[in-house]
C-alpha cells in the first residue's frame, strides 16, 4: 500500500487544524492552552500526520512518573499517551499506528521506559491496533471518562533498541 501521508513535529501553526481533529474525533477535548503546553513541554511526542499538506491526525503525550505497570519495584518514567486521533475518511491507512509508533521514539528520547494509554472499552479497532502495538491491558478504570464509560489502562514496556 503505498503510503502518501507524512509525520512531523507540531508546531505552533497546526493548533487550530489539531483542536479540529480533536472536536471531530473525540468527545473529549481540551483547551488551547493543554495542547500548547504539552508541545512546550514534551515537543518530541507531540506528532502530526500531514496528507496533501493537510494536517489529518495528531498524538500527543506527557512524560510522567509512577508506579510501574509491570512487576518493578519504585519509580518508572512513563510516556502517557494522552489523546490520538486521525480524521475518520484518513482512517485505515497506517496513519494511528504510524503516530504511536513514532511517539514512542520521542518517549525514549525522554528516557522513559514504559508507554501507557486509557481507552474507551469499546473501542474495538483501536484496543486492537494498540495490541497489535504490543500493549496489553494492565487494568479497567470503572466510570473514566465524563459520560460514565469505562477506560481500559493499556501498558508496554518500552526497550531502548529502535526496532522493536
Amino acid at each position: 500500500m503505498q503510503q502518501t501521508f507524512k509525520l512531523r513535529k507540531f508546531t505552533m501553526n497546526d493548533l487550530r487544524s489539531v483542536v479540529h481533529i480533536n472536536m471531530v474525533c473525540l468527545p473529549e477535548n481540551y483547551t488551547d492552552f493543554f495542547f500548547i503546553d504539552l508541545h512546550q513541554r514534551f515537543p518530541e511526542t507531540f506528532i502530526v500526520a500531514e496528507d496533501n499538506g493537510e494536517v489529518v491526525g495528531y498524538i500527543m503525550c506527557r512524560m510522567e512518573l509512577g508506579l510501574s505497570n509491570f512487576g518493578f519495584k519504585g519509580l518508572v518514567k512513563k510516556g502517557h499517551i494522552v489523546s490520538v486521533a486521525v480524521l475518520p475518511q484518513y482512517r485505515r491507512k497506517g496513519i494511528g499506528e504510524a503516530l504511536v509508533s513514532k511517539a514512542m521514539e520521542g518517549m525514549r528520547l525522554y528516557n522513559a521506559k514504559q508507554c501507557f494509554l486509557e481507552v474507551r472499552v469499546t473501542n474495538t479497532q483501536a484496543i486492537s491496533l494498540y495490541k497489535k502495538l504490543g500493549f496489553q491491558v494492565t487494568r479497567t478504570i470503572h466510570g473514566y471518562y465524563a459520560d460514565g464509560e469505562d477506560a481500559y489502562l493499556m501498558s508496554r514496556e518500552l526497550k531502548p533498541e529502535k526496532n522493536e
